[in-house]
């Protein structure tokens, strides 16, 4: 009864902590995006102030901001006081956040973002009412891949001139590139993850790791703790409780992407299924359901026109194959090895920046969306 009350103790203070953080990023967010999007438009014209709130409308829209909160905590656990600095490197995170979920929501074919269209799909619409040549999803896309790429670039000047030494702001530069390029890396195979005739478990690994754990985890907590001057064996204990709290996240989301009501998890609960997308929880049905189910489970994986009775066969498959379970126990695992890593590096890291990670840890394994 106490393990379980101190759970709950942290996963409450992670929370309240987090919604403090929030209350700070998103009213420094909304502040930029208003001063940005009259900046464009008085520069550069309306065309480009039509693409430019494309982006500030999707990270105006809101969102949990773990990955900025991450950056925030990381840096006030290893002794960083400049609140003003580290706000705004929260800031260009969450702006890099907005820019990859555009790009992936292209990428995914997905129309709904955070309870409103997709970028690409409110351009498609603009250019539909608008009568404009030439076709409108080809436009929405093009469009919306460039207004992101405008937002990336814009968070890098952020990072470029945050009042922290010249040493620190390169190795946080350098460090924040190298974990986006594995995320690129963990994108790549999560594609190829749809398309090629068999994946099996490995495949799936590197997609939990590269495209999660490193960008959702890793490269926030890593960054806080570089503009706050830790290095050597501090990063490296950050890489370990990364790679396992990312896996506990990315197998959480699987699970809810499938099982979940779409106010849950944000997006329709059809999507993974309708996308091909290969989980630990597909690769374990298929290979353990009868194969019956699992020729069915396999033909509806990619199947753009799947019903909502074939979506509930696929769910009753992939739950009486056991994958469901294995699943949850993979998670379980990987958020007991998280908390090992927080365990032996209590003595040397600050502990409410301890206690905010190891509710971390508890709030991914109940997470409800």
């Amino acid at each position: 009864m106490a393990k379980t009350s101190l759970k709950t103790d942290a996963k409450r203070s992670f929370l309240k902590q987090l919604d403090d953080q929030q209350k700070l990023i998103n009213a420094d967010i909304l502040a930029y995006c208003s001063a940005f999007n009259k900046d464009i438009g008085r520069r550069y014209g309306d065309y480009s102030a039509e693409a430019a709130a494309a982006f500030t409308g999707l990270l105006g829209r809101g969102g949990k901001r773990i990955r900025g909160s991450l950056v925030m905590s990381s840096y006030k656990m290893f002794g960083g006081t400049n609140e003003s600095m580290i706000l705004q490197a929260a800031r260009a995170v969450e702006m890099l956040h907005a820019y990859i979920l555009m790009i992936d929501d292209i990428n995914d074919r997905s129309v709904m973002r955070r309870g409103a269209p997709a970028a690409h799909i409110a351009l498609k619409e603009f250019h539909e009412r608008h009568h404009l040549k030439d076709g409108s999803q080809h436009f929405g896309e093009a469009i919306a891949m460039n207004a992101a790429l405008l937002g990336a670039h814009q968070a890098q000047i952020i990072m470029s001139q945050l009042d922290v030494e010249p040493e620190k702001r390169l190795a946080a530069l350098t460090n924040l590139n190298s974990c986006l390029s594995v995320t690129v890396h963990g994108q790549f195979n999560d594609l190829f993850n749809e398309v090629v005739e068999t994946v099996d478990r490995g495949a799936v690994e590197n997609v939990l790791l590269w495209k999660t754990a490193y960008y959702t985890f890793m490269n926030p907590l890593q960054l806080g703790a570089i503009l706050a001057g830790a290095n050597g064996n501090t990063l490296e204990l950050i890489r370990d409780y990364s790679l396992h709290a990312g896996r506990v996240f990315q197998i959480t989301d699987d699970i809810l992407g499938i099982f979940g009501e779409q106010f849950e998890s944000g997006k329709s609960p059809l999507d993974d299924l309708r996308e091909g997308k290969r989980t630990l929880l597909t690769i374990y049905a298929l290979d353990n359901a009868p194969k019956p189910d699992a020729y069915f489970l396999e033909t509806m994986m990619g199947n753009r026109k799947l019903t909502m009775a074939e979506f509930n066969r696929c769910r009753e498959i992939i739950a009486s194959s056991g994958a469901l379970q294995f699943a949850r126990d993979e998670a379980k695992t990987s958020a007991d090895k998280a908390r090992a890593v927080l365990k032996n590096s209590a003595q040397s890291w600050e502990g409410q920046g301890v206690a905010f990670l190891d509710g971390l840890v508890q709030f991914l394994v109940d997470r409800r969306r």
